[in-house]
């Protein structure tokens, strides 16, 4: 399979790397446009299979997946430019642009086109991505193309496009919510003692340690805050004193704000 990373930007350059630590392309190839494409040239000297083209509709010709990873406002202007190229028997549709809904890209290309709308995450470099994903009625027979290439790079789930607001909230905002959270942790180890490279190496086991305990099992985070909490004991101390200070409901808030900025993004465009 030929892919095409249309704006091989922060995101898209982790979803390349997520690519290409698998074998999704086999024989095939994987392009990456941007606008300085000579900036993406060690792409293309490390890997053979890797294209670096300033030309999108170079790029589409040639791959049957198109990953849309460009700017929300930089979207309309490249439709235009590479609709001519584009074939709703040859491509796939797949936009990783934060508030363009299908059927703002239906009103674009038309209803014939498959067209996957997704939000993966950067932690698709490393492969542990949290993509949500949802197809307008073409696309559903298509979500198998998406998961192959969005699966390499951590876990896929399906959902209806009515949640993907909230999903981009938890799952991509949601990676620098939680580096905000493990830093936090990090200045509290050193704070008590700790150097800065073991208290991050801390914090960074024992967030990944907590989020395994969940993912292994049927467990409740509360479940697990009960494992290590004693009466009249040091962790529940801190539990309340974080409570005090508002460590839920300031997620929760910083949750519902991102959410409303995502609408504010969507009226002004």
């Amino acid at each position: 399979m030929n892919i095409a990373i249309i704006g091989a930007g922060n995101l898209g350059l982790a979803i390349a790397k997520g690519i290409l630590s698998s074998d999704v392309i086999g024989e095939g190839k994987l392009y990456l446009t941007k606008r300085h494409a000579e900036r993406l040239s060690v792409w293309a000297e490390k890997h053979e299979n890797v294209c670096v083209t300033s030309d999108n509709k170079e790029a589409i010709l040639n791959s049957e997946a198109i990953v849309l990873s460009v700017q929300p406002g930089q979207i309309k202007e490249l439709l235009e430019e590479v609709k001519p190229v584009l074939s709703s028997k040859n491509h796939t549709i797949i936009s990783t642009i934060t508030g363009k809904r299908i059927y703002d890209f239906e009103g674009m290309l038309g209803s014939d086109f498959p067209i996957i709308r997704s939000m993966p995450n950067t932690a698709a470099a490393v492969g542990q991505s949290m993509t949500c994903i949802s197809a307008n009625v073409k696309g559903e027979a298509k979500v198998d193309v998406a998961r192959d290439i969005l699966g390499t790079l951590g876990e896929v789930l399906v959902i209806e496009e009515e949640l993907m607001q909230a999903a981009t909230v938890i799952c991509a905002s949601g990676i620098a919510f939680w580096m905000r959270l493990i830093r936090a942790t990090t200045q509290g180890a050193i704070q008590l003692g700790f150097d800065a490279p073991e208290a991050q190496h801390m914090a960074v086991q024992t967030c990944l340690g907590a989020a395994s305990l969940l993912q292994s099992g049927d467990s409740h985070p509360e479940s697990e805050i009960d494992r290590v909490t004693t009466p009249k004991g040091c962790t529940i101390e801190g539990l309340n004193e974080m409570e005090h200070q508002g460590l839920s409901s300031a997620l929760i808030k910083g949750l519902v704000t991102s959410f409303e900025k995502i609408d504010d993004m969507k009226k002004k465009s």
